[in-house]
């Protein structure tokens, strides 16, 4: 019965805010029309079959001797990248970051001296160099085409990492069994280590394809990105929408009313909460089944896409609800509303890639739900599954709970109407 009740209130809700027309504009229109525009500038209604992104400029700066540098010069230099890349060598890496800074190449890759020994080890000695890192310098004024580079990069070292991680279990599993003994470990890690290497990097799945879990290739496309950016950032102005209505209702004494009622508060104040996230919900389910079918946009996993549409309503709902809790009145609520959804738009990467703003942006962006919602559809849509996005499905689903449970604090001890 209390279960029952709880669904009545949501379903009252939802059916109320979908009868609002302006509600809906701000809720579906305005994201459809930001999306068709977006796609229109990036060449996505053109008519060609590609997503409008080629020939992206990238500067390598490889001075690394081992087979790691090597095999990352080759991978994007093979057929598979031709389309997608340009890439030119220099060997001065302040000359390839003036390229960048003059907008004439996307992002530089720098490969220092070393790299490869500090990943595979010695084969007379077994002993790792000090660690080398690749760099990444980005033109920020290429936000699309530098986030494409840094993706096919990541997954190169992936790859060597699930490379390095192998060998060393099997060098493991070697000494264990007896098949070798400890003089001979060294050799046998560095050339597990450089074998494993050589084949995780030849692989041609980093390309402009990406391969789903059934290992059906996947089309890059820019509205992938672009398309769950608005969604996520209007998100907001329908979780703050919904926080208004809880003290539009407090103020008619629609709410205190229910309140006296038999049936217990938190049941209906966990009934009006339902009812925000069910909208959030609705939403995201509608703009994704509209870009889907309008579009031919393809949102990855649908098991994947499906957990995090409910943990990215969740996470918003939280941001709603404290919302209601901590202003005063339904007019702060809209403003302050408004202001945090184009905020966290602009933190959460909806209009540009984050990865050129210094870290204490990035890390403050992490407040959002927008970054999080944002970094789990692009992994489903270049071909990631559930198992890939648990980590933003985890810290949405946390941050609703948290912010859900101060909100309710704050309701206890204080209410909503304070005039």
């Amino acid at each position: 019965m209390a279960i029952r009740k709880l669904f009545l209130i949501a379903l009252k809700d939802l059916r109320l805010i979908f009868r609002d027309r302006s509600a809906l504009v701000l809720m579906l229109a305005a994201p459809f029309v930001l999306t068709l525009g977006m796609g229109a500038v990036t060449g996505r209604f053109s008519g060609s079959s590609n997503s409008g992104i080629s020939n992206i400029p990238v500067t390598i700066v490889n001075h690394d001797s081992g087979q790691l540098g090597s095999a990352l010069v080759e991978m994007f230099t093979s057929t598979d990248l031709a389309d997608l890349v340009e890439p030119v060598f220099l060997s001065d890496l302040d000359t390839a970051k003036t390229l960048v800074d003059d907008d004439e190449s996307a992002a530089v890759i720098y490969i220092p001296d070393g790299f490869s020994a500090s990943i595979i080890p010695d084969p007379t000695s077994g002993n790792l160099s000090d660690f080398k890192e690749i760099e990444l310098y980005s033109n920020p004024t290429r936000p699309t085409s530098a986030g494409i580079i840094k993706t096919i990069l990541d997954q190169f070292l992936s790859q060597v990492e699930i490379a390095r991680i192998s060998g060393e279990v099997t060098v493991s599993q070697l000494l264990e069994n007896g098949l070798i003994d400890p003089a001979q470990a060294a050799a046998a890690g560095a050339a597990i280590g450089q074998e494993m290497s050589a084949v995780s990097t030849s692989r041609s799945s980093i390309t402009v394809n990406n391969l789903t879990a059934s290992g059906e290739a996947v089309e890059f496309d820019i509205l992938s990105y672009m398309a769950p950016g608005m969604a996520l950032m209007f998100l907001m102005f329908t979780v703050a929408y919904g926080g208004r209505s809880l003290i539009v209702e407090d103020r008619q004494s629609t709410l205190p009313r229910m309140l006296v009622s038999p049936t217990p508060s938190t049941l209906i104040l966990g009934g009006k909460v339902f009812g925000i996230f069910l909208t959030a919900v609705a939403q995201l389910l509608i703009l994704i089944g509209g870009t889907s079918l309008l579009f031919r946009l393809y949102w990855g996993d649908l098991l994947g896409m499906m957990v995090l549409v409910l943990a990215a309503a969740a996470g918003a709902t939280g941001w709603g609800v404290l919302l209601a809790a901590v202003l005063k009145t339904p007019g702060q609520v809209a403003t302050v509303g408004s202001a945090v959804m184009l905020i966290f738009g602009l933190l959460g990467g909806s209009f540009f890639d984050l990865s050129n703003l210094p870290k204490w942006v990035q890390g403050f962006s992490r407040i959002t739900p927008n970054a999080w919602g944002l970094d789990g559809f692009s992994t489903l849509a270049l071909g990631g599954t559930l198992k890939n996005i648990l980590t933003p499905v985890g810290v949405l689903f946390g941050m609703g709970i948290v912010l859900f449970a101060i909100s309710s604090l704050w309701i206890t001890r204080h209410g909503l109407s304070r005039k």
